[in-house]
């Protein structure tokens, strides 16, 4: 759980002006902090903990995520990133007095690629949703969480998620090529899937 994120001291935050900031970057539509909007996100699947956010963010595009990290860095308000809420660790815990980041519109698979066995997708793609995506190459993707009718790969990735297929094909760390991230700052990172790195993989 955000234990150590909930134990840092953040200096006071003005609740209507995060609120005014942030409502530059989103439509009202994607930018909820009535508390009965807040209500559905104060969990994940471990309910006996309960926390409601300031605010939750629904951005659609990585600009958007990446100019509310940016905002929220420079007011120094925490931010929890959260994808189904299938989870039972707490990590999609809220921040009582910070952001919740939502990547649920996030849910594209981008590209597929049978030969090299790679699908390229946004992090609020369902993991069924991508072994029925490539059903028809004979493939699927192995880490299995008993959620995964409705858990997102991006949580997946976050809290190294898997079933009994890691057994034999292991967690998600195995699993996963290439994770291009924002950063705390705004910052977007990651390494390209190159040819040359594929072959590395497929020779391990």
């Amino acid at each position: 759980m955000n234990q150590a994120l909930e134990q840092r001291e953040f200096p006071p935050i003005d609740r209507e002006r995060l609120i005014e900031r942030l409502g530059t970057i989103l439509p009202a539509a994607s930018l909820l902090h009535a508390a009965e909007d807040l209500r559905p996100y104060e969990c994940d699947g471990l309910s006996a903990y309960r926390k409601l956010p300031l605010v939750v963010t629904l951005p659609d595009s990585v600009a958007q995520v990446q100019a509310i990290l940016r905002l929220c860095h420079e007011l120094e308000v925490p931010v929890v990133a959260r994808g189904a809420g299938t989870g039972l660790s707490g990590g999609a815990l809220p921040h009582s007095n910070g952001v919740l980041l939502s990547l649920a519109r996030f849910n594209r698979i981008l590209e597929i690629d049978a030969r090299r066995r790679v699908a390229r997708v946004q992090p609020g793609v369902r993991n069924l949703a991508i072994s029925e995506a490539v059903a028809a190459h004979g493939l699927y993707y192995a880490p299995d969480p008993s959620s995964q009718i409705a858990c997102s790969i991006g949580g997946n990735v976050a809290e190294n998620s898997g079933g009994v297929h890691c057994l034999k094909y292991g967690l998600t760390v195995h699993n996963v090529v290439q994770v291009t991230v924002v950063t705390v700052d705004g910052e977007m990172k990651g390494k390209a899937v190159t040819d040359e790195l594929m072959a590395e993989l497929e020779a391990m």
